[in-house]
């Protein structure tokens, strides 16, 4: 009965099984839901609509109840693509899968097109209050008040008040290089916001240097160019460059007090060192 349904069956491409089943196996999901856990509503995005329609009408059918669909705006990327599973850009609830850090990024990033209609969908801020962030950003847009707000209000509410001081540090680990915010991350923190960063375990050794320490982690290649790549300012430990190779390793510097370095090699290359019986 859709029609757009109909006109893929009349295309030449046609329609596969999967999809032309799909409306009826959605429908049935909300059938079972309604018959055994009394599910009465059910949520979607505006573009599976004739899905949500199909259950509604399966179940008002097959048990008179009266059930409802509700959709929602989709949430688009800044090129205008659907965020989502098969887009492969998923912003999601899980920590495992988004970290706190991530989810603040993601919209302390939002362009100002989009942050006012936001934060009337993703917060509880009164109307009122909404209105006065937006004009006082209209008189200080380079604060980017709105979307640290939202970016705040979003990250608190999926993890808490702990998940919003995480994000914040770190924040400021990665973007201020802050040697104190880096010394209170948790290992947990130092994984999500360095996910693909080289871990390793080292003992420090007596005059250990700056050299000794990147060869160790493999973090350099071995001979002169492993050299110059620190003497060109390749290399930064905690946020701070080091030019000298034979500078030697000091605890509280080089070496916070959680027992970690963060060594950096390039623009993008991080290593997480944690140092054995200090």
């Amino acid at each position: 009965s859709r029609q757009s349904c109909q006109a893929r069956l009349r295309s030449a491409e046609g329609m596969s099984l999967a999809e032309f089943l799909y409306p009826a196996l959605q429908a049935y999901d909300f059938l079972h839901l309604h018959q055994h856990h009394g599910c009465r509503i059910q949520l979607g995005g505006h573009d599976p609509m004739g899905n949500i329609m199909s259950g509604y009408e399966l179940v008002t059918w097959m048990t008179g109840t009266d059930v409802f669909g509700i959709t929602v705006p989709l949430i688009t990327s800044t090129t205008g693509d659907k965020l989502g599973k098969t887009a492969g850009n998923a912003v999601w609830l899980n920590r495992d899968k988004t970290s706190p850090f991530e989810l603040y990024q993601f919209f302390v990033r939002q362009q100002d097109n989009v942050v006012e209609k936001y934060l009337k969908l993703f917060t509880f801020l009164p109307l009122e209050e909404i209105a006065h962030i937006m004009e006082m950003h209209a008189k200080e847009p380079e604060k980017w008040g709105p979307q640290k707000r939202l970016a705040a209000e979003v990250t608190k509410l999926v993890h808490g008040r702990e998940g919003l001081e995480s994000a914040k540090r770190c924040t400021k680990a990665l973007y201020y290089s802050s040697v104190e915010a880096l010394e209170d991350m948790s290992d947990q923190e130092l994984q999500e916001l360095f996910r693909q960063a080289t871990s390793a375990e080292l003992m420090l050794e007596p005059g250990m240097t700056v050299l000794d320490l990147c060869r160790k982690a493999n973090a350099i290649p071995d001979g002169p160019s492993g050299y110059r790549k620190i003497t060109d300012g390749g290399v930064s430990i905690n946020g701070n460059r080091v030019t000298n190779p034979e500078t030697v390793l000091i605890l509280g510097q080089h070496i916070l007090k959680n027992g970690v370095s963060l060594l950096r090699v390039g623009k993008k290359n991080y290593y997480i060192i944690k140092w054995l019986q200090l």
